[in-house]
């Protein structure tokens, strides 16, 4: 089946009760068994739930996996996914990243006596000489949040698998209708289905997909062992969500790109970050590895801190939040918000400075969303 019809479709029939179109919420902690010392198919919602395996499964075939887990946060996936890894093993992480992620690795993974060096992935010889006898995995993002930075994902899974190395992509900014990554070699996909996944701004959510059995394997064991999985009424809302994800995705894309073409022109910009501008220097890179460029990008205003404040206090349609993949445009900056809790020198070395505002475009008018960035960018 195409992608629209899967979304829609996989995972779930109507329910075997009542003929329910939409998967019901199992909002139960425990299933009756059979008889004695035999269980049905659920025993008890933490191991597993109906609902929840219908937005698995959804998710498994929108990737081309073979199984998918859904936990409570993104942030919660990337713990889990950290989980397979023990003191004395080495990670390769992309220096340019998640602020949260970064967190999770320097200030929880690390102190497990797991170690990580921060590398710029599109450089495949710092990749090389960061590779010890210990790496276990790189981990990548692609888009990079929030710079914009593309990895060759067909480069990097060939380079690791040839050295017996797992490879995570966090897929999170494009969403498996515009790029999946199992596809080009990758071996799990990780996403926070808060962002496009859901796309109404409404629940938190995070997910893993893989086509290796031997590391689905390890993934349900840990969501059990470690109780992290999403509750019933999100996995209902994120089903919800997916649904509508193609023809929003499209909407996003179409948006995005009028708005970071307009930017672009404009003389109190000095720079937009979007890899589906011609401008962008991995360009061609994006048109082979993705089929679109997603809602959300950045951009660099003229000025320092007071004009970076101005102007986000000057908008009225755009909100200054975090998160992004919603139906509603959201914008903020980096340096103060998404990524305050990198150390400020990092921040700094890789580029997030107090002129970098990134932007998640909605699918409101593409009209009214221009009107909105001029009559602000007017006032500074």
């Amino acid at each position: 089946m195409k992608f629209e019809t899967l979304a829609i479709h996989a995972g779930h029939e109507p329910d075997p009760a009542y003929g329910a179109v939409m998967p019901p919420i199992y909002q139960t902690s425990t299933f009756a068994f059979l008889g004695f010392d035999k269980p049905g198919e659920f025993d008890y919602t933490r191991s597993g739930n109906p609902t929840r395996k219908a937005l698995e499964q959804c998710l498994a075939a929108l990737e081309g996996g073979t199984d998918g887990f859904v936990f409570a946060t993104g942030m919660a996936a990337s713990a889990t996914m950290f989980q397979h890894f023990s003191a004395g093993d080495h990670l390769i992480v992309h220096d340019d990243l998640y602020g949260g992620t970064y967190r999770l690795l320097a200030s929880v993974v690390a102190e497990k006596g797991i170690a990580i060096d921060f590398v710029n992935l599109r450089d495949m010889a710092a990749v090389e000489a960061a590779v010890r006898p210990e790496t276990k995995a790189i981990w990548i993002e692609t888009p990079t949040n929030p710079l914009m930075n593309l990895v060759d994902l067909r480069q990097i899974a060939d380079f690791a698998k040839a050295r017996d190395i797992m490879t995570i992509c966090d897929n999170t900014f494009l969403s498996p209708y515009f790029q999946r990554p199992l596809e080009l070699g990758i071996d799990v996909v990780m996403h926070s289905t808060t962002k496009y996944i859901n796309g109404h701004s409404d629940v938190v959510g995070g997910a893993l997909i893989t086509a290796d059995p031997e590391i689905a394997e390890r993934i349900g064991f840990l969501q059990n062992a470690t109780g992290s999985a999403q509750a019933p009424f999100e996995c209902f809302l994120v089903l919800r969500g997916v649904k509508t994800l193609a023809v929003r995705m499209e909407a996003h894309n179409a948006n995005a790109l009028t708005v970071a073409r307009y930017l672009e022109a404009h003389p109190k910009i000095t720079r937009v970050l979007h890899p589906g501008l011609e401008s962008h220097p991995q360009h061609e890179l994006a048109k082979t590895q993705a089929t679109g460029f997603g809602g959300t990008f950045s951009f660099r205003i003229k000025g320092g801190q007071a004009e970076a404040k101005r102007f986000l206090e000057a908008l009225d349609l755009f909100v200054l939040a975090e998160s992004l993949g919603g139906v509603e445009s959201l914008i903020e900056q980096p340096f103060t918000m998404t990524h305050i809790s990198m150390p400020e020198d990092v921040r700094r070395s890789i580029g997030i400075t107090e002129d970098l505002i990134r932007v998640s475009v909605g699918i409101e008018s593409a009209d009214d969303l221009i009107a909105d960035l001029e009559q602000a960018l007017a006032k500074i």
